[in-house]
C-alpha cells in the first residue's frame, strides 16, 4: 500500500473527526472526552503543520497529524505540541511514522525548535513511535488529567530540532 501525505483541507474534516473519535473510544489516545468542533480544532493548530495520510486510490484518510503551538506567549514561540492519530485498521503499517516524519520536517521549515508530546502511559505504541523519531522522555506527569472520573498519568516527551537554531 502506497501512503501519501498532504496538507489537511476542510473537506477532510469528517474523516479526521471520525479517526479522532475512534482514538477517544480507545480510552488511551487523549484525555478529551469528545471531539471538538471543527472551528475549535482548526483554530488551535498550525494549518501549515496539519496533515493527512491517504492511499491515493479513493483518497480515503488513514490518519492525521498536526502541531498546536504550546502557548500564545512570545516566550514560547517555536514550541509546539504534536498530535498523531491513525485509523485503527491502519495501525502497524507505518502510517504514523510517515505522518510524524512529515510533521517534523514541516515544523523545522516553520522554525519550530521544540516539539512536545503528552502521551497516556498506557499508549505504548505511540510512545514507541515518538521515541523512534527522536523524542526523549522528560518525565511522567502523575494524575495530571481526569477521563471518565479516573485520574491518568501522562508521559511527557520532547524533541529538539538539530536544524533550527534555538540558542
Amino acid at each position: 500500500m502506497k501512503v501519501h501525505i498532504r496538507r489537511f483541507n476542510q473537506n477532510d474534516w469528517p474523516e479526521v473527526k471520525a479517526i479522532y473519535q475512534l482514538g477517544i473510544e480507545t480510552g488511551n489516545a487523549t484525555l478529551e472526552p469528545s471531539v471538538p468542533s471543527y472551528d475549535n480544532w482548526i483554530s488551535s493548530g498550525d494549518p501549515a503543520c496539519t496533515f493527512v495520510a491517504y492511499t491515493g486510490q479513493k483518497e480515503s484518510i488513514l490518519g492525521w497529524s498536526r502541531l498546536a503551538p504550546a502557548s500564545t506567549r512570545k516566550v514560547y514561540e517555536g514550541v509546539a505540541e504534536v498530535s498523531v492519530y491513525v485509523h485503527p485498521s491502519q495501525t502497524g503499517k507505518g502510517v504514523g511514522g510517515f505522518l510524524l516524519e512529515k510533521l517534523i520536517h514541516a515544523s523545522e521549515k516553520k522554525g519550530y525548535w521544540t516539539l512536545t508530546a503528552g502521551i497516556l502511559v498506557e499508549n505504548s505504541s505511540s510512545i514507541a513511535l515518538h521515541k523512534k523519531h527522536g523524542f526523549k522522555e522528560m518525565g511522567v506527569r502523575e494524575k495530571i488529567g481526569s477521563l471518565n472520573g479516573k485520574w491518568r498519568d501522562v508521559l511527557f516527551l520532547e524533541r529538539r530540532s538539530r536544524i533550527v537554531n534555538w540558542d
